[in-house]
């Protein structure tokens, strides 16, 4: 039996949230060591960083890029697996949340660097980084989500489709209900009394219930009951009225 069988809902899919909230906290782990550390002196970054300009230089980066700019470039880097991850992991539409969360978090770290940890030094710059950072993760993210969700919608369409074609051949002959004939098509009927269009020449032929046309000029010929007749006769007496 199914959950369609029954009308149960199926449960939600906690494999992404799940995955994406370990991994959003080991890395977040890694991001406050970095940051919390004192000094840095003993980790080697400034070797590590001497050793990605020479490079950088090598291959035609212009010279002006120095520690300043690969700091700030490092910054931006750090923060987007952060955006990206808790991006994943909010559920439904909470993954706004990351935008306003991790800038507020990178603040803090340059409070707590500038505050307590005298061998670390609090710059705007590294807030202004790791807030580019997390938002171009958690926009990836939220595109991520998108695409997968119009394709699960578009898998689940075509299954039910598939679904409802199968339900149909399997039906007896008899049950199956066969499209209503189109009705055949009927010209409309003209109107008996439609008057062909007249030019300035024609003549015109009262009906005897129709009243006579008037003009500045013009005399109606009535018969007693106050009719118009075409053609007046000495049997019906007759009167002139001018208007």
């Amino acid at each position: 039996m199914t959950y369609a069988d029954d009308d149960r809902k199926p449960p939600r899919s906690r494999l992404r949230v799940g995955l994406a909230t370990l991994l959003f906290f080991i890395y977040l782990a890694f991001v406050i060591w970095v940051t919390m550390t004192p000094s840095l002196d003993g980790v080697g970054v400034d070797s590590v960083a001497d050793r990605v300009l020479r490079v950088l230089h090598r291959v035609g980066v212009p010279d002006a890029f120095g520690y300043m700019e690969l700091e700030f470039v490092a910054n931006i880097g750090m923060f987007v697996p952060l955006g990206f991850l808790l991006g994943l992991a909010l559920p439904g539409w909470g993954w706004w949340l990351a935008l306003l969360l991790l800038p507020a978090y990178s603040g803090a770290i340059e409070w707590v660097q500038g505050e307590y940890l005298g061998g670390r030094v609090s710059d705007m710059r590294d807030i202004v980084a790791n807030s580019i950072g997390a938002w171009i993760g958690t926009f990836v993210a939220a595109t991520l989500r998108g695409m997968v969700h119009a394709r699960d919608r578009k898998v689940l369409d075509r299954a039910m489709w598939q679904r409802e074609r199968e339900r149909r051949a399997a039906r007896p002959p008899q049950e199956r209900v066969a499209a209503p004939p189109r009705a055949p098509y009927v010209a409309p009927a003209r109107d008996p009394y439609a008057s062909a269009p007249r030019d300035a020449q024609a003549t015109a032929v009262l009906d005897p219930y129709e009243p006579a046309p008037r003009g500045a000029n013009d005399t109606a010929v009535l018969d007693p009951q106050g009719w118009s007749d075409r053609t007046p006769t000495a049997e019906t007496p007759t009167q002139r009225l001018p208007y």
